[in-house]
């Protein structure tokens, strides 16, 4: 009887005490958090300067040597044990905290795009042909950002925080390459995180679970002999036409309208998912006495992907070319970002203990015509990729990535740096 009764009130005495336990850990998070806001608030302007500094001297993947040395010489005045030699003009920063605990990875893209867009920007490219018309200065202002925040507090880190500054993103090689070179097995971290700035509302966090982007390939049909211009024109459109799935009424391939409340990628009626885009243009050519067709399509679903070409083969049979078909098959076929699911539920629950239930939005989409090499390194180590809104449409800022006048609210800068900075110190503890 005796040993019941103190069980019983052991019991009563955790039930109680449980509550204070989770609240006072809440607290101390949120102490911890207004930490790094106010070291993120001091340190703005001069990432805003970084930021613009990348803007104005873009290099194209493979020649970040510029980009490589800025970012180097920044890790290694705050401390950070810096590695050249991964792949490339890429770089890592290593930081090792006070006490043992998980390793954890971010990553940022360093390269740029060869276009000539217009840019609003005071601060433009010098760099004729060469741009960031994707975000990756932005990126990499946010990864200095998180590195510093987290340095001031290394001596009561839990384990080391490692910062791959990636080339070669916009080519779909660099990821692959820093793996294939041994990185991983170099760094072997437990987790890694990395995100995009894109056209939401700026400082707005979104991610899903599973895909955030449809699954891109690059479809290639050869023939025995040259089709006329109007039979090329006509067997195109019935592929087009056969192969095109969206709900009734939506345009999944009008991108501008990702952050829409009423259909956009936060509404769970969202147009974006479940479809498939396909190019309305193929480009047509001949080559030794065959003729070729290839075209771009972006399927939302992954159990459908198997029966794309064998819907192909059935337009092409049925259009009366079924004598003249040689093959039908993928040129191109790169993997889709695929956020580990428990990964990803866990990031939210902890950004949203820290500021406020509802701070992550759900992504219920699939963005259609992007993609991300940071699915090579998700297919070694469970990863999260955000969404990070850089649109202000009261400023008239539109952050759409590959446009023409992109441009971010560098405010969005602050909400990345001390998101993921938090996000990381709580993941590490």
């Amino acid at each position: 009887m005796k040993n019941h009764f103190l069980l019983s009130l052991l019991f009563i005495i955790l039930v109680i005490c449980q509550p204070q336990l989770v609240s006072g850990q809440q607290k101390n998070a949120i102490s911890t958090a207004e930490s790094i806001r106010l070291e993120t608030d001091r340190i703005f302007e001069k990432l805003v300067k970084f930021r613009r500094d990348f803007h104005e001297n873009p290099e194209l993947a493979g020649k970040e040597k510029q980009t490589q040395e800025t970012i180097k010489q920044y890790l290694l005045g705050l401390g950070l044990q810096v590695k050249t030699d991964s792949y490339g003009y890429g770089v890592v920063g290593i930081l090792k905290g006070g006490k043992k605990g998980k390793r954890i990875a971010w990553r940022a893209e360093m390269d740029a795009l060869p276009n000539d867009f217009p840019d609003k920007a005071d601060f433009r490219s010098t760099v004729k042909g060469v741009q960031h018309g994707c975000g990756h200065d932005v990126h990499m202002a946010i990864a200095l950002g998180i590195a510093e925040v987290l340095a001031k507090n290394k001596s009561a880190l839990h384990g080391t925080v490692y910062f791959i500054f990636q080339p070669e993103e916009e080519t779909f090689i660099g990821a692959k390459n820093m793996i294939a070179k041994g990185l991983l097995s170099q760094i072997n971290p437990d987790e890694i995180y990395a995100l995009h700035v894109t056209a939401l509302p700026v400082g707005q966090i979104m991610v899903k679970t599973n895909e955030m982007f449809a699954y891109q390939k690059r479809v290639r049909i050869q023939l025995k002999d040259e089709l006329s211009n109007d039979e090329a024109k006509e067997l195109t459109k019935k592929i087009h036409h056969f192969l095109s799935r969206a709900s009734t009424g939506s345009k999944p391939w009008e991108i501008q309208q990702i952050s829409d409340p009423n259909i956009g990628l936060m509404n769970s009626n969202t147009i974006f998912k479940d479809y498939l885009i396909m190019d309305e243009n193929f480009i047509t050519y001949s080559k030794n006495g065959a003729f070729f067709l290839e075209a771009y399509l972006y399927e939302a679903d992954s159990s459908k992907l198997e029966a794309i070409i064998p819907k192909i083969k059935q337009v092409i049979e049925s259009s009366g070319y079924a004598d003249k078909l040689l093959s039908v098959s993928y040129i191109q076929e790169n993997p889709t970002i695929l956020n580990d699911e428990k990964l990803t539920n866990i990031a939210v629950k902890t950004l949203d203990n820290i500021y406020g239930k509802g701070f992550v939005v759900m992504d219920y989409g699939q963005v259609p015509f992007f993609n991300d090499d940071f699915a090579y390194f998700q297919q070694k180590i469970p990863g999260v990729y955000f969404f990070l809104g850089g649109s202000n449409i009261q400023k008239g800022i539109t952050a759409m990535n590959h446009a023409p006048n992109f441009e971010v609210d560098e405010e969005c800068i602050k909400t990345g740096v001390k998101s993921f900075s938090s996000l990381i110190l709580e993941r590490l503890e």
